[in-house]
């Protein structure tokens, strides 16, 4: 049984925001871009489930290297923010591209019934960025970025942070990387899976998932509300 003062904690790409074409292009024109080697999203995902490549900085620079190109992490950070954000830094450049997920209506259900915050390893200004122009009317709290962390995912700190803002509130965590998974396990948090059915690595997300304990898989979060239904029901 869910408690009625649960908190319904979003990571938010993949999960609140579809990324492919913005965080996850940036990536792939970045190593393109410095390698000049071409590089897929799948290639990219096979890194996000190997786990410890939540920050996506880090990731073109690993990539990079793998590829055998010796790059600053200062000029992957560079090229990869004028990418994303666009030349002037404003928000004009590929973030423009992504996609909000939930159906409308669907988080304003939620918050009837849950806090609703956000977990995210973006930076807090890419984060208010898109929060406010898709859901300003939301109410996230917490709203925790990686500014707000000393260890990023999935180090748990994240969510404990979260816990000791929400003392008592019974709390549940929605990912879709095997990282979202293992800080929701470490911190003791009920993790909740997301993986589409055209996800290209899905089963192995799924038995990654299942290793980490995930309570259920669903295919984007606009399941939740027939999930919880369902539990509340005891089915």
């Amino acid at each position: 049984m869910v408690s009625e003062r649960a908190c319904l904690m979003f990571d938010m790409d993949g999960v609140l925001v579809e990324v492919t074409e913005s965080y996850r292009e940036t990536i792939r024109q970045t190593v393109e871009y410095f390698t000049r080697t071409t590089v897929t999203y799948d290639d990219i995902q096979a890194y996000k489930n190997a786990g410890g490549w939540n920050n996506d900085w880090k990731l073109s620079h690993k990539m990079a290297a793998d590829l055998g190109v010796d790059v600053d992490y200062s000029d992957i950070v560079d090229y990869f923010q004028k990418l994303f954000l666009g030349e002037s830094g404003t928000g004009d450049g590929l973030i423009q591209r992504e996609r909000w997920i939930a159906r409308p209506g669907l988080l304003e259900n939620l918050s009837a019934r849950f806090d609703l915050g956000v977990f995210t390893g973006r930076p807090k200004d890419e984060a208010m960025i898109t929060i406010s122009r898709f859901a300003g009317e939301i109410s996230f709290h917490p709203l925790l970025t990686d500014d707000d962390v000393v260890h990023g995912k999935p180090h748990p700190e994240g969510l404990h942070i979260a816990k000791s803002l929400k003392p008592g509130c019974g709390m549940w965590y929605v990912g879709d990387t095997v990282d979202d998974a293992r800080c929701a396990r470490a911190a003791g948090v009920p993790f909740i899976g997301v993986a589409s059915e055209s996800h290209s690595r899905r089963e192995q997300l799924l038995e990654l998932f299942a290793a980490e304990q995930a309570v259920t898989v669903l295919e984007d979060i606009n399941q939740l509300e027939s999930f919880f239904a369902n539990r509340q029901a005891g089915t």
